[in-house]
């Protein structure tokens, strides 16, 4: 039963997190532009919401593109390698890529830790600000696993003799 959960939060981990964030965007928009619209008066805490979860939105769903391969990437070398080198030019982007998730969690957590030594707190909703900065850094740990993931699946998949992963069709 343990193993099927986290089969099916690695699964739909992101989409769920997209869908809540998404929802939660698109209600507190459509309510501040019937407050202001209706009653001609918003507020401050709304717009503040809807800033910060499309930041979460961003970042979760760089997540959810790099678990479905789906990230903007230049591949008219692909179209002339065979599968052996193409393969082996996936695992060398994603190990690229994954030294630079790294260095860049490593220095927006930094952003996190001083706002949390300083109590910086959000204008409108005088929430900690670490709870919105905590976007960035865990959006590069949701890459970083992505990362991970894909690397074993490639180097697996390269071993077998199979061609890579290439992404989710649109489809699928």
């Amino acid at each position: 039963m343990f193993i099927k959960t986290l089969k099916t939060l690695d699964q739909n981990a992101e989409r769920w997190l997209l869908l809540i964030f998404y929802m939660m965007l698109v209600s507190t928009m459509a309510i501040e532009v019937l407050r202001r619209e209706i009653f001609s008066y918003s507020s401050i805490w709304g717009e503040e919401i809807v800033r910060y979860s499309f930041i979460y939105l961003a970042w979760i769903g760089a997540a959810a593109a790099f678990k479905d391969r789906a990230h903007i990437r230049i591949d008219v070398l692909m179209y002339y390698v065979n599968v052996r080198v193409k393969a082996i030019l996936y695992i060398f982007g994603d190990i690229i890529t994954m030294l630079v998730a790294c260095v860049a969690l490593y220095w927006s957590f930094e952003t996190v830790m001083v706002s949390a030594k300083f109590g910086s707190v959000s204008h409108g909703l005088r929430v900690s600000m670490v709870w919105f900065l905590m976007a960035v850094p865990l959006g590069f740990t949701l890459i970083i696993v992505r990362l991970v993931q894909s690397l074993i699946r490639d180097i697996s998949l390269l071993r077998q003799g199979k061609p890579p992963f290439e992404g989710a069709t649109l489809f699928d």
